[in-house]
């Protein structure tokens, strides 16, 4: 089952691959992306081939188990299915998109963001915890904005990814929000508890957000009725990508969320009128907007729209025939829209429009290409012997079960049928405009046949319309019997895949759908001027814009207020907003202030000389604040004295850590002094007693709630990590096995927080001009004197030595990877300053990138290492090994989490110090440097 993980990470593996694979040779990228897919295939294959899927199977390892977050995948007939159809029509997708993309289309990009985007809905496929499963979903959001705004030209395609990413991130925390209150109430976030816990969920007093919640995700991403804005838009995209997100992956996933908690959600009033009437909604306003678009992929969008409200409306019938009915027209549905979707950009890449009212007479010239439209247009429209009419049937026949559930009995029947009927006009009038008629003779492209590689993707899909029409039971048969089981979580109803039920409602209902959207293509001419003349201007696009640009202006007034491109308004606020939280709690707190009984920590003279010098150096900075230097210097004097205070409370590691820091931005501060004003502004009156009397307000009610709670007895749990770090985590020194063992995730987090932030500083620098007549040759600038390069040159192994000793020494006494990391960029910024850069920069080789990289990839390898060894993630092992002539030594597996630690921060430390030197080596004008910045 392990081969179930490998499935879903491939993806994710090869987009860098096929990102470096462009330098070797443009056409590796879509090779390696195929190669890829094929591989996934052949894994699933094998899965399907060899496990007993009789009952779910699930592979589960502890993430954060506290928490009830596993790494867990699910293999049964839904995700079976999902995957099947991702990585199918993937390969069609990567073959098709190997001859549309043009020679100025950059492959690497391309090919890596649709791995990504396919290693995303893998995983909303097959994961088995919840909250995994909103974690991939946000995945598909993003990477589907990377390949909406592929053509980051055009204004259209920034526009729809935006529009996108928004609607669609919405939704997903709307989503969080309801697994996370799903999970509170069955008491966990594994699909194989939560499956069996529908009268539970259902009984709850909270199954009404939790659905609405949930809903708003799958809504949102699926594009329902009042959502369903933002699909239109994102056809700025290539057409490989609007075929692939429209019939396979991302609008799918809203779809795939109703099927997979149908069990649990479904079989309740709330449910029929959420999910019935949006899907009625969306259904039929998207087939009455197809009939009236003049774009190719803007119709197939607006028919996308409708079928999937169409699969809303059959979950929202809530029986188990309606829900088989709604996996059938899922699958039949993906493979005549991917078809019709690559039909189009066949158009558009052969003819240079897709404008149906410059296409026509296609025909003549694209013989093949139209048959294969004719073919799978007739499956979309529901026409017999095609697959499409199967599935429409099965959805007239459940309309008919349900309709008193909707009022009178004539009514769902009635709608479903006017649905129908616009679904056979714009099939029509998308064969008919396009392919038949006269074309317009200033064409930009003259008009021919793709390339024959170009058309097979399209050739299979239509031969799978075409045989699933015809031969429906022995196909498809055992598919939707095995993936209804899974949807239902129960033995699914029997159902018939027959071509001919005999003269029944349903089949009248389909003719009269045939019937109906010949005479309404006949007549769209009255009907278009109607629509235009009519509620044709009307666009929940521009309701949008007008909801985004008034979010823009609120931000933009409060940005106004509270941020007057000045530090000292923001701390103001800051300040103001602290003081009265306070307050609040304060004067809400009903128990005594101080305890009685606690005796207060008492102040010896030193303690008491540290406090005094670092208020007295506080007072000395600010009264002389206009000297920026001798204001700096005081302020040195304050990350001194708490260091001394970290001493005398036994807090070595804090002190060194402390001391390390106060070196480092010191440093950085000097630094950034060179680029401002010698004197700062001094700012006397009435503002500056403001500001006293905030201040001192702020500093007295730190001082009491500091004196409440140091003065109460209280638990605390200093006792578990001292009882648990030697014999858990094999080191005397608590504070670093807190750090990389039992709260190694926050450190993770913290890290990969000072990553972005050093990132963050080298974008903001590295186009950064100095005026022409701005400081002067700095300090790292060119060599310093003789006697400074030889210290130099004499402490930089001594200091390296000394960072290693703390390295090797921070899990049984203090130091650590952080500490040691602060120590060794010291040493190599002392080296910038002796030595100047240029020269530095010749002799370190290892780039300040690459140690920020390798060191994440280090700390992140390390608890991916425990996850593989079957521990919760980052959960750490130690040993003792007696090595020849050394005697026995300890070895942990946290050593090598806190190497990347030493890593992250020495390559972040010397990133963000050395490029504020650079600076001053780019004269105005000079073009940015892009490598050179090592450590």
């Amino acid at each position: 089952m392990a081969t179930l993980i490998l499935i879903v990470l491939l993806p994710f593996l090869s987009a860098p691959l096929i990102a470096l694979s462009v330098g070797w040779d443009r056409r590796a990228a879509p090779w390696v992306a195929g190669a890829t897919t094929i591989t996934g295939l052949v894994l699933l294959g094998l899965l399907v081939g060899h496990a007993d899927l009789a009952t779910p199977q699930v592979i589960r390892f502890a993430w954060l188990p506290q928490i009830g977050l596993d790494f867990a995948f699910r293999l049964d007939g839904l995700s079976i299915l999902f995957s099947g159809l991702i990585l199918l029509i993937g390969l069609l997708i990567i073959v098709y998109a190997r001859y549309y993309l043009s020679s100025q289309d950059h492959p690497g990009r391309f090919f890596s963001g649709l791995m990504l985007f396919m290693g995303a809905m893998l995983g909303i496929a097959l994961s088995e915890n919840l909250i995994q499963l909103v974690v991939f979903w946000e995945l598909t959001s993003l990477s589907s904005f990377l390949l909406i705004s592929f053509w980051q030209h055009r204004k259209e395609a920034r526009q729809g990814a935006r529009m996108a990413l928004a609607v669609t991130g919405m939704g997903g925390l709307a989503l969080l929000g309801g697994v996370l209150l799903l999970g509170h109430v069955v008491g966990s976030y594994n699909l194989s508890t939560v499956l069996n816990a529908g009268d539970t969920l259902r009984a709850s007093p909270l199954y009404l957000p939790i659905l609405l919640l949930i809903l708003l995700g799958a809504f949102t991403k699926s594009a329902q009725f009042p959502f369903h804005f933002w699909l239109p838009n994102a056809m700025a995209a290539p057409t490989p990508v609007s075929a692939y997100l429209h019939s396979a992956t991302m609008v799918k996933a809203g779809i795939f969320l109703l099927a997979r908690l149908f069990p649990v959600l479904s079989g309740t009033e709330e449910w029929l009128v959420l999910v019935g009437g949006a899907g009625l909604a969306t259904f039929l306003l998207g087939a009455y907007t197809a009939l009236f678009k003049h774009d190719l992929k803007g119709l197939l969008a607006y028919s996308t729209i409708s079928h999937l409200g169409l699969i809303t409306l059959l979950f929202g019938f809530g029986t188990p025939l309606a829900a088989v009915a709604g996996i059938f027209h899922l699958i039949n549905h993906a493979t005549f829209k991917a078809s019709l979707f690559m039909v189009a950009g066949i158009i558009d890449h052969e003819t240079g429009t897709r404008d149906m009212r410059r296409l026509g007479g296609l025909a003549r010239k694209m013989p093949h290409t139209a048959t294969l439209a004719i073919v799978a247009a007739a499956a979309m429209a529901g026409v017999p012997l095609l697959n499409g009419f199967l599935s429409k049937e099965m959805f007239f026949s459940e309309a008919l079960d349900v309709a008193p559930e909707f009022g009178p009995t004539w009514f769902l029947p009635l709608l479903v049928t006017l649905g129908g009927v616009m679904s056979v006009a714009y099939s029509i009038r998308f064969v008919h405009d396009t392919f038949f008629g006269t074309p317009d003779p200033d064409l930009p492209k003259e008009i021919h046949e793709p390339p024959r590689m170009m058309r097979v993707p399209v050739d299979i899909l239509v031969v799978v319309c075409l045989a699933v029409g015809i031969f429906p039971a022995v196909l498809i048969g055992g598919l939707l019997n095995f993936t209804a089981a899974a949807v239902l979580n129960a033995a699914p109803p029997h159902f018939s895949l027959a071509i001919w039920h005999g003269f029944k409602l349903p089949l009248l209902m389909s003719a009269i759908a045939l019937g109906g959207g010949l005479l309404v293509y006949a007549l769209r001419r009255p009907l278009t001027r109607f629509h235009e003349h009519g509620i044709g201007h009307l666009n929940a696009k521009t309701l949008f814009d007008a909801l985004i640009g008034s979010v823009h202006l609120g931000a933009a007034s409060v940005t106004r207020w509270f941020d007057q491109g000045r530090l000292q308004p923001m701390a103001l606020w800051t300040l103001i907003a602290a003081i009265l939280a306070g307050l609040v709690g304060f004067l809400s707190f009903q128990a005594p202030l101080f305890g009685p009984d606690v005796d207060a920590p008492a102040f010896d003279g030193i303690t008491t000389a540290g406090m005094l010098l670092m208020m007295a150096a506080s007072v000395v900075a600010a009264g002389i604040h206009t000297q920026r230097l001798r204001a700096l210097l005081p302020m040195s004097v304050v990350g001194l004295g708490v260091a001394l205070l970290f001493v005398r409370y036994s807090a070595p590691d804090l002190a060194l850590t402390q001391l390390s820091v106060e070196v480092i931005t010191i440093v950085l501060m000097l630094l950034a002094l060179r680029y401002l004003p010698a004197r700062g502004t001094s700012e006397r009156g009435p503002r500056q007693y403001r500001d006293i009397g905030i201040a001192a307000l702020a500093g007295i009610g730190a001082t009491i709630l500091t004196y409440a709670v140091m003065s109460r007895d209280y638990e605390n749990i200093a006792g578990y990590f001292l009882a648990n770090s030697l014999t858990e985590g094999g080191g005397h020194n608590v504070v670093n096995v807190i750090l990389v063992d039992f709260r190694g995730y926050d450190t993770f987090g913290e890290i990969s927080v000072l990553a972005l932030a050093a990132l963050g500083v080298f974008a903001l620098l590295q186009n950064l001009r100095l005026p022409q007549d701005s400081a002067g040759p700095g300090c790292l600038s060119a060599a310093q004197p003789l006697l400074f390069q030889t210290l130099s040159q004499l402490l930089l192994p001594l200091t390296l030595v000394f960072g290693l000793y703390i390295l090797l020494r921070g899990h049984n006494a203090p130091g650590g990877g952080f500490i040691a990391g602060l120590i060794v960029a010291s040493a190599l910024i002392t080296q910038y300053l002796a030595q100047g850069v240029r020269a530095t920069e010749r002799k370190l080789l290892i780039p300040t990138h690459g140690a920020i990289g390798f060191g994440l990839l280090l700390a992140l390898g390390t608890g991916l290492a425990a996850i593989a060894a079957g521990f919760p993630f980052l959960t750490s092992t130690f040993g003792h090994w007696e090595i020849p002539l050394i005697g026995s030594v300890e070895l942990a597996s946290a050593m090598m989490f806190d190497l990347g630690v030493f890593l992250v921060v020495l390559g972040a430390s010397v990133l963000m110090l050395v490029h504020m030197a650079h600076l001053e080596l780019r004269p105005s004008g000079e073009k940015a440097a892009t490598t050179g910045e090592t450590a």
